[in-house]
């Protein structure tokens, strides 16, 4: 053996990492990948990566990569079009992007219509950002950027979630606190395949000590066949399920058995309603109002020692509301109900026996999972966490993709939260918490984000609906400070907005809507939307109309089809970048340490490929924006500020710096941050070590210690301001003759009530001039987790794994549903809807509601190498972004990847040719 090594790096190419791991290297070549076993007491899968980072060493080696810059040759875009790329020097390419960047400067940055000329598309979940090196600084100095035309993310993956959950509790994404929880219920939350390796590992340790968790989803996933039980419901009616479960707690076993003190003292439960819907006020303070029980007279909330009544109605003297626009309405010897009654009241009518009518689960099966749930709850146990005594709940509710976004996910999310608050298992151990925030900063630590606000609650940085405020005209392509106030204005706002709106607005706008123009030049990186999206055939031909597109590419693929210019990047073993890792990020990503991870070249980039850090640098001094990037990598554009207490490793700012003295100045810095400046370490040490990190306790997993400190309370159960600013949009829309979006303002209630979530579906066949007869099946899709969202598709490896797990590439489907319409395993099918279909085998299960089929991740290629030829199915093929695709949107600007299908079999010479190769069983 000739010259070897081990060289630590990580992986972070799905949202539940990053993963420690090491490159074993022979003579300059990678040869595989394998743990950092020195990572064990660190990270908390013991330094392990899961099964994507070991497809890493084919990544690099790929033979289809693309390994200089392209430039097209024919100016006709289209599916059926040859790009006819040939190769350019780097000099030339970005000269050429840097020509038409300056280009745009001297015209102005936004065009005519207000919105930026230049648009940029990452892929899945924000990782492409531990990627892409400095490239944020630089988009950053270059100004106003569109981000709002996604490629999935956000709008098909946890949308609602995302934003409610970080209203109501900080929680961009929420899991169980799995290590300290005794019973979990999972509403299709498949945390076995998406929540990596930390997760399996997490859960595996608590099926050893004998957690229960009953899994309630359509058909049997990885998780299910993981999981204590398994419930099969109707799909889209998993919030019915959750307001049975409610009605039991609040309804039948009564408040007395809940947390009490936690909801008088940490919720807004004991708030009173005045008669208009709105709390009733102090009328000197204007402070919502309470009950005293020691003194028999309403006070404001926050008075000493006053003892706030949970439930009932009561005579209020003198009273004022504020409903939308500031308006005042005072009242004389009010009613006024607790929040708390007014939920009681509105759950009274959804028992286990009507919920068993829609979700087509028993009602006896509903209620014994809401007592189990109540009895698991501890209530008045404690638990001692890092020396710290806390309250110990060790009961969650989770959920999953299609439950937590599109219709009916305010009410699940809803749902979700109260049965956490109830009994006091809302951000304490063992209970329902929420990992990071990205709607509020700063990003690294949501802790951090908790600040006083109105009426007792936590600051909320909703977009302004007043008349003074409110942003009539949208700042960007999908609208969302215009149309969705919960998504506030953050960095990462426009790409959770509704970004499937932005690509069909830009192919036909609704009534009294301007059609937004197409950006000058498109950015796209890690990202697939002409597979990714819904509806991808009307999608590439949107996607073709663009003037001109910049791909970052590692191989060819649907998209970057269309693109004018392919740039290679340095792939994942070949860069360099520093991010951050451990406390608390994302799912199931609670460390008992913080730090940082380096990314470092194992191995010499492929060809002409170039390190992000070089190719934003460049772009930089090309276009005149030197100093202001380099000022913004000062800033912390890069990671962090480059200057702190007692350090200073500032970058100057009248030369271009070289990719290392970058990367040096952030690894010092933040050694130094985390040290308090008792140790700094530069990029080689670093790369010696991979990582560096400080203890964290685990007290700062659990929000609800930082609410105690300061005073606050969670805005539940009542949500008196999603009643307002629904009225107030609402006011502003309509004065400009959009009605468009009614559908969606009937969403901000001040408590949710059941409609009929999967009739909308039913009636979207019929407004497409169907029948919902004719499409009898739920057309549903899970993920598999040897994907990271289709960035790494094209890699035999991840195939090959994935192989081994059940219905992958092909249609699953109920025997008994299949043999009723006498269908074979193995059988080709094709699956219809109004507005698609997709072809592939059969995969007949017992696991499966006879009313669903389930096509399992993003395929159906038609460019990018290896996945091509693989002829799997797609749901992404027969989902609606046109038309109905409107009506499918939710408040939140979010849908869901279901559709109503129907399935018949196609006969072999009916298949296009490739099709004939057998996919596995």
């Amino acid at each position: 053996m000739g010259n070897s090594r081990s060289v630590p790096s990580y992986c972070f190419n799905c949202v539940s990492g990053p993963d420690f791991l090491r490159v074993r290297v022979e003579d300059g070549v990678a040869r595989c990948i394998e743990p950092n076993h020195e990572g064990a007491d660190v990270h908390p899968a013991l330094g392990r990566p899961c099964v994507r980072a070991y497809g890493l060493v084919q990544k690099t080696y790929n033979p289809h990569r693309v390994l200089t810059p392209m430039k097209r040759s024919n100016p006709k875009k289209g599916r059926d079009e040859d790009p006819g790329f040939v190769p350019i020097s780097w000099d030339e390419a970005l000269d050429i992007v840097a020509a038409r960047l300056q280009d745009i400067r001297a015209r102005g940055l936004l065009d005519e219509q207000g919105l930026p000329r230049v648009a940029a598309t990452f892929g899945h979940g924000g990782t492409p950002a531990s990627y892409m090196g400095t490239l944020p600084a630089f988009l950053g100095a270059w100004g106003p950027v569109d981000y709002s035309m996604g490629s999935g993310q956000g709008v098909k993956c946890t949308h609602s979630e995302h934003l409610y959950g970080e209203f109501w509790h900080r929680g961009f994404t929420v899991c169980a606190d799995t290590p300290n929880a005794r019973y979990i219920v999972a509403f299709g939350a498949n945390v076995e395949v998406t929540g990596g390796v930390c997760a399996v590992k997490r859960h595996a340790d608590a099926r050893i000590r004998g957690v229960k968790r009953v899994y309630v989803e359509p058909h049997l996933s990885v998780t299910g066949g993981c999981s204590s039980e398994w419930v099969p419901i109707k799909p889209k009616t998993d919030p019915a399920f959750m307001l049975a479960m409610i009605h039991v707690l609040l309804c039948e076993a009564g408040v007395a058995r809940l947390d009490t003190a936690f909801l008088r003292e940490r919720t807004a439960s004991p708030y009173l309603v005045g008669p208009d819907g709105y709390y009733l006020r102090d009328p000197q303070t204007r402070k919502p109002l309470v009950w005293d029980e020691r003194s028999s007279v309403a006070v404001p909330f926050d008075t000493p020692g006053a003892q706030p009544a949970l439930e009932g109605c009561y005579t209020v003297a003198q009273a004022l509301t504020q409903g939308p626009d500031g308006e005042v309405t005072s009242f004389t010897d009010a009613p006024g109900r607790t929040g708390l009654t007014m939920t009681a009241d509105a759950m009274r009518e959804y028992s286990p026996e009507w919920a068993q009518a829609i979700c087509d689960v028993p009602a006896a099966t509903i209620r014994r999972i809401a007592l189990e749930y109540l009895e698991h709850a501890c209530i008045g146990q404690t638990i001692v966490i890092d020396g710290r005594t806390l309250p110990h709940r060790p009961v969650a509710v989770t959920l999953g993709k299609t439950v937590n976004n599109g219709w009916g996910a305010f009410e699940a999310c809803w749902s979700r939260t109260v049965l956490a608050m109830l009994v006091g298992a809302l951000e304490v151990p063992g209970g329902t918490l929420g990992t990071t925030v990205r709607l509020n900063k700063p990003h690294d630590n949501r802790l951090l984000s908790v600040a006083p606000g109105e009426d007792g609650f936590m600051v909320c940085n909703f977009n302004a609906t007043t008349p003074e405020q409110w942003q009539a005209k949208p700042t960007g392509r999908n609208a969302h400070r215009t149309l969705v106030p919960h998504v506030g204005h953050s960095p990462w706002s426009q790409a959770l907005g509704p970004t499937h709106l932005a690509w069909m607005f830009m192919r036909e706008a609704p009534p009294n809507w301007p059609q937004p123009s197409f950006p000058e030049i498109w950015f796209t990186y890690r990202t697939n939307p002409a597979i990714a999206f819904w509806q991808t055939d009307h999608l590439t031909e949107t996607i073709a109309r663009m003037p001109f597109v910049v791909a970052f590419a590692y191989t060819q693929d649907e998209t970057n089809h269309m693109a004018d210019l392919l740039l290679p990047e340095a792939t994942d073993l070949e860069g360099t970048q520093l991010i951050r890792c451990g406390g608390t990020k994302f799912i199931e990503q609670a460390w008992a340490h913080r730090g940082v991870v380096l990314r470092q070249p194992v191995v010499q980039p492929q060809g002409e490929a170039r390190d992000f850090t070089w190719i934003a640098t460049e772009l930089a001094r090309r276009t005149g924006l030197l100093q202001g990037y380099v000022e913004r990598i000062n800033k912390g554009a890069a990671l962090l500020p480059l200057k702190g207490e007692g350090w200073d490793f500032r970058l100057p700012t009248d030369e271009a710096p070289e990719v290392d003295a970058i990367w040096d100045a952030v690894c010092k810095a933040a050694s130094a941050e985390l040290s308090g400046g008792a140790e700094v370490l530069g990029l080689d040490a670093m790369k010696e070590r991979g990582y560096y990190t400080v203890p964290h306790t685990r007290v700062d997993w659990y929000l609800t210690p930082t609410m105690e400190a300061q005073g606050l309370r969670y805005e539940l159960p009542y949500q008196e301001r999603l009643l307002r600013i629904g009225r107030e949009l609402e006011r502003r829309l309509h004065g400009q003759g959009v009605h468009w979006w009614d559908e969606q303002l009937r969403e901000y209630r001040a408590l949710p009530a059941w409609h009929d979530v999967p009739g909308l579906w039913e009636q979207a066949v019929r407004d497409a001039g169907g029948d919902p007869a004719d499409y009898p099946f739920w057309g549903i899709t899970t993920k598999s987790m040897q994907y990271s969202s289709g960035n790494n598709v094209g890699i035999p490896l991840m195939d090959e794994v994935a192989r081994n797990i059940r219905g992958h590439g092909r249609v699953i489907m109920n025997a008994g549903a299949a043999r009723t319409l006498g269908l074979a395993d193995g059988d080709w099918v094709e699956i219809e809807s109004t507005h698609g279909s997709t072809r592939g085998q059969l995969a007949l299960v017992q696991g499966c509601r006879p009313d669903t089929v389930v096509i399992p991740g993003q395929f159906q290629h038609w460019k990018t190498p290896f996945a091509k030829d693989l002829n799997y199915p797609s749901l992404n093929a027969v989902t609606p972004m046109s038309g109905v695709a409107l009506q499918l949107t939710d408040a939140t600007g979010s849908g869901a990847d279901i559709v109503r299908v129907r399935v018949r079999r196609v006969l072999p010479d009916t298949l296009p040719r490739r099709a004939a190769q057998e996919v596995p069983a």
